[in-house]
């Protein structure tokens, strides 16, 4: 081992970046395409939404500036000597930030710090920087898929009874594996846990609404909810918004990453389409606390109701929505690329909205029940 890094390019990253914002490809498939760890994907593609959200909002800095800027700091960095910047390094706050992060944040080409030096100063392993660990295997994409299909079933089996159902099925297969797989989708079991950590201020947790709520009419209440698509090679997340007394799906969006920006589009398109309803329900996931998910909402003057902690049943219409989907369209396809998922899901929603009548709406179909202003074709 040599002890050197690869460094990428900005042409490269840039490129990488907008790929993965396409949505085509899985982080597994563009990892393997360019030759690069999965967090560097999704690190990428992050950096670039916050670039491009500068651009347009002024914040950007000049070129100049940020030439002069960064002259400024070599001078400073040759004068204040090795202590000064092991302090500086430090004061990065890179304690707080996730493994992958902290990983990104050294430099083997460091003028000053050893490769060892800055993995004492994150607080890493020198190995747990050089191990750069490998995309999903065959098998665990494959135990993803069954994973799936079962927690549709059962949504209330842990990674204790899932485990136990997959041993039955004939595959070797631990708990803890299992838990991490599950983890990684998303999956929780309905039954509520303890309340161990206490809510960040700035991602308040709405009370949820909709007990003994009588609901009865189109735009009274949506909900919104994120799942786990299993394809060929890989997985990709949908996120929809439903009226809930319709059961129409309003807008939806698939991406590659969990990011709040897809979910904040997908509502974005619900409210310029349909207007607003006078509640809208989630779950209690990151991207729908977050700030500028429900800032929106109040900005538009929609209430907020969140589900409590594992309670599957609060939001059980879109739950059953995932159920039909998943079982009509996507386990019977095995879809190979974004775009051929994007193609089956908009043909499957367009029949659920328009043809597929349901008996808990006498036989109508959601578009018959929502009302002649639903009859826009969604397109994601």
């Amino acid at each position: 081992m040599t002890g050197k890094r690869t460094r990428y390019s900005a042409d490269f990253k840039a490129k990488v970046a907008l790929e993965a914002l396409r949505g085509e490809l899985t982080t597994a498939q563009l990892a393997a395409k360019h030759g690069i760890h999965q967090t560097m994907v999704g690190e990428w593609k992050r950096q670039a939404m916050e670039g491009l959200t500068a651009v347009f909002s002024g914040k950007a800095a000049a070129p100049e500036s940020a030439k002069a800027a960064e002259a400024e700091v070599d001078k400073l960095h040759a004068k204040i000597g090795q202590l000064l910047v092991e302090r500086d390094f430090l004061a990065k706050g890179v304690r707080s930030m996730s493994l992958d992060r902290r990983r990104q944040m050294i430099e083997p080409a460091h003028p000053h710090l050893s490769v060892v030096r800055q993995c004492e100063l994150v607080s890493i392993s020198r190995s747990g920087f050089y191990h750069r660990p490998a995309g999903e295997t065959a098998l665990n994409l494959e135990l993803m898929r069954l994973i799936d299909a079962q927690f549709l079933e059962t949504p209330w089996y842990g990674s204790r009874q899932m485990a136990r159902h997959l041993r039955r099925e004939g595959y070797v297969v631990g708990r803890k594996r299992i838990r991490r797989l599950m983890a990684k989708m998303g999956l929780a079991p309905i039954y509520q846990r303890p309340r161990t950590t206490v809510p960040n201020p700035e991602h308040r947790v709405f009370p949820y609404l909709l007990r003994d709520l009588v609901i009865d009419h189109p735009n009274r209440v949506w909900c919104a909810d994120i799942t786990y698509l299993p394809m060929r090679r890989g997985f990709l997340y949908l996120v929809a918004v439903m009226d809930w007394a319709t059961r129409k799906v309003l807008s939806w969006r698939v991406s590659n990453t969990m990011e709040v920006e897809f979910c904040l589009e997908v509502l974005e398109e619900a409210l310029a389409r349909f207007g607003r309803p006078e509640i809208f329900n989630t779950d209690q996931g990151s991207q729908f606390t977050s700030p500028r998910f429900t800032g929106l909402l109040q900005q538009a003057g929609v209430r907020i109701s969140m589900d409590g902690r594992g309670r599957w049943m609060d939001n059980v219409f879109i739950e059953r929505l995932w159920r039909s989907l998943k079982y009509e369209c996507v386990y019977l396809h095995a879809f190979e690329t974004g775009s051929e998922l994007r193609a089956g899901l908009s043909k499957w929603i367009d029949y659920y909205n328009t043809r597929r009548p349901h008996s808990g709406l006498d036989g109508s179909t959601p578009d018959e029940a929502y009302g002649a202003n639903a009859v826009t074709k969604l397109a994601a």
